[in-house]
């Protein structure tokens, strides 16, 4: 009987398993999570043939090597790095079969920050809440891969695409993010505003998965004190105590007593779990209350 199995050689800075989350589980305290580049997660599940929020391997920075118990087909889309299969090259961004036993490694990034690994059948561990993803703030799911970890696969469901290599856009040079003031946009200057939204900020190296921090100019609060612990949501601007913004992202608490300023469009998210510390990032105002 063949072994559905992946063996990770090299688990990397952080790797993780990811799908498409588990919303609609705020109210017990219990973030989305999911992968932070959603459309590069689902360019790897159609080009190896899976459906749509099948498990993918979600990398940081320095990829993975892992070392698969059956022939399977990958691909890798997100971050552009360089992929081998026993020290050969192979494409980025198309499927690839890789043999039994074989070593797939997935290099440094070379441009944006997270790679997604796709592969014939997804990710078999056991789901949480309807979900395989690992959520690094409540500790759901699977622990972050560490070398050595074995990893089930599921059965492929569909043919793999037939494709030379996808078209993918490039990590941002810029970061510009839509937002749509408030709800506590009141608890701040109006020249806090005018600098939120004019003023240019740059990614900071202390994001993770719960958010992207930013270094930039302080917005200074026209109001003092601390608010009751409130809901936050996917792309939601905070504000901590140092006035620098914080854009939560898929791990992000689901409640916080520091004021949100505006929140981010779902559709400009994607492109922050691509860019790189110092990438410029622009707040532009779409819509006010």
């Amino acid at each position: 009987m063949t072994d559905r199995a992946l063996a990770v050689v090299r688990a990397g800075a952080l790797t993780t398993v990811q799908d498409l989350g588990r919303p609609g589980h705020a109210h017990l305290g219990v973030p989305r999570s999911g992968a932070l580049d959603g459309p590069a997660a689902d360019l790897v599940n159609r080009l190896v043939g899976n459906p749509r929020g099948t498990a993918v391997l979600e990398t940081t920075l320095n990829g993975c090597a892992v070392r698969p118990r059956s022939t399977v087909v990958i691909a890798v889309a997100g971050a552009h790095c360089r992929v081998t299969v026993d020290g050969r090259p192979v494409p980025w961004g198309a499927p690839v079969r890789v043999p039994a036993g074989a070593l797939l490694d997935v290099g440094p990034a070379l441009s944006g920050v997270r790679a997604y690994v796709g592969l014939s059948g997804g990710i078999a561990v056991e789901p949480v809440l309807g979900s395989r993803s690992t959520d690094l703030l409540s500790g759901l799911g699977p622990a972050p891969l560490t070398d050595g970890t074995v990893l089930p696969l599921g059965r492929p469901t569909g043919a793999h695409a037939r494709v030379d290599v996808a078209p993918q856009p490039a990590p941002p040079s810029e970061l510009v993010l839509r937002v749509t003031l408030g709800p506590r946009d009141d608890w701040f200057t109006p020249e806090a505003i005018r600098a939120f939204l004019s003023r240019p900020y740059r990614v900071s190296a202390s994001g993770n998965r719960i958010g992207l921090r930013t270094e930039g100019p302080a917005l200074e609060r026209a109001r003092h004190g601390e608010l009751p612990s409130e809901g936050m949501v996917l792309g939601a601007v905070q504000v901590p105590p140092d006035g620098r913004p914080v854009v939560f992202l898929a791990d992000h608490p689901t409640t916080g007593g520091y004021p949100v300023i505006a929140v981010v469009r779902a559709a400009d998210l994607p492109a922050a779990a691509q860019a790189v510390p110092g990438t410029p990032v622009r707040f532009v105002a779409v819509r006010r209350r």
